[in-house]
């Protein structure tokens, strides 16, 4: 599966991870992204893919083509995309991806403590439908 536009996996059950989606949407004003849970059907024949694991939703995945990018690596290409002053975000590549990545896994580690956990995956509004994979 080929996508004309990036698409970001995202854990459909996460607050953080859906408020991070909503954030994007509302700070994507050119429509580049398109989104699917890691959880959706859609979402798993990516992961299937690439190779990646089809049981762990600790990592937020940008799809690029055939090209994918997980964790802080793939929150900086997303911030690089968006509108206003988000994109001065992307200097943080400069940092080593050991030491980004660390501090990514501590924030995915207790994100369901923090932020608590949804019994579902987000449901997006019909205007927003065209936007999701599934």
């Amino acid at each position: 599966m080929t996508m004309t536009k990036p698409v970001l996996l995202f854990d459909g059950v996460c607050n953080l991870c859906n408020g991070i989606v909503q954030f994007v949407i509302k700070h994507d004003k050119k429509e580049h992204f398109l989104f699917a849970s890691l959880q959706s059907e859609a979402g798993q024949q990516l992961l299937k893919q690439f190779a990646l694991p089809t049981d762990d939703f600790n990592s937020f995945v940008y799809v690029k083509g055939d090209t994918y990018y997980t964790k802080s690596t793939a929150a900086l290409f997303v911030v690089k995309r968006l509108s206003g002053l988000w994109q001065l975000l992307f200097a943080a590549m400069i940092l080593p991806k050991p030491i980004r990545d660390k501090l990514y896994d501590l924030i995915a580690k207790n994100r369901y403590k923090l932020f608590r956990k949804r019994d579902t995956c987000m449901m997006p509004t019909p205007e927003l439908k065209k936007r999701f994979l599934d």
